[in-house]
């Protein structure tokens, strides 16, 4: 495989028909718009392109394709958040940091750890979040900020380093355990603890990038036209939470959640089956 960027920028895409190429459009802009609302995108890109690409396409070629559409919707709403809603740097500092170092380790051991082993523990994280959130009404609708200093420091920290190393790893769902933790945790509303949770996903994305790109498991024209997609989703999400504030994106955040939930049993059962 190309050792570079430069040398993967310049070999062949993985051929794939016009349709299959708009079906993979499509579902880049519909993971677009749930990323930027709340997070889990990924949900729907990432079974769309271990469908759509061809059966030689390697798991860290689809992983890395799949972040190179996901960075450019999460930058734009990222962009699009920060014009209204400002967060802490003192708390963004350590949750962006940690999410970088633990999304690079997290894509560099992908290649080594089975998947069979990440699925069900992933669903029990869903289930559990999605049933806290479900019983907690009043969770994220306010924004009170529980700790300063150095506890919400270490705390940032720490939920950044856990999930971005997930997020390296494996990835789907990523944005909504951002969110949750960052409410959960810090005390955060729904739509403050998005904006933070978009700026450590955007890193993640980053540190992703880069580690699949220098070992060459990028496929540049094909996650360019998801990217395109991606970002007019991210655009158009950022745009209406903002809008309809902490009420719609907990709405929205329950049935990413549900979904999610529902796609991991179905994989966990496939496995034992």
């Amino acid at each position: 495989m190309p050792s570079s960027f430069a040398a993967v920028a310049a070999s062949p895409a993985v051929g794939v028909s016009v349709w299959v190429l708009a079906a993979l459009v499509l579902a880049a802009f519909v993971a677009g718009w749930v990323d930027s609302v709340v997070g889990g995108g990924g949900l729907i890109q990432l079974p769309a392109l271990v469908i759509a690409l061809p059966a030689d396409a390697s798991t860290p070629e689809i992983l890395g394709t799949n972040k190179l559409s996901s960075v450019a919707g999460t930058l734009v709403a990222t962009l699009t958040y920060l014009r209204r809603i400002r967060v802490p740097v003192a708390m963004v500092l350590p949750l962006v940091v940690a999410a970088f170092a633990g999304s690079a380790a997290g894509s560099s051991v992908a290649r080594f750890i089975p998947k069979e082993l990440l699925t069900p523990i992933v669903l029990v994280a869903v289930v559990a979040v999605g049933a806290y959130t479900y019983v907690k009404p009043t969770m994220g609708r306010v924004h009170e900020e529980r700790h300063t200093g150095w506890a919400r420091t270490w705390r940032s920290a720490l939920i950044g380093g856990v999930i971005g190393f997930y997020d390296g790893v494996l990835g789907p769902g990523t944005g909504s355990f951002f969110v949750i933790a960052i409410v959960a945790f810090l005390g955060f509303g729904f739509l403050q603890g998005t904006v933070a949770a978009k700026l450590a996903n955007l890193t993640t994305n980053i540190a992703s990038i880069l580690v699949f790109g220098i070992h060459g498991e990028l496929l540049w024209i094909i996650g360019g036209c998801m990217a395109v997609a991606n970002l007019a989703g991210g655009f158009i999400g950022a745009r209406m939470a903002m809008r309809h504030g902490n009420e719609f994106i907990r709405t929205v955040f329950l049935v990413v959640i549900s979904i999610l939930a529902v796609r991991l049993a179905w994989d966990t059962a496939s496995q034992w089956l």
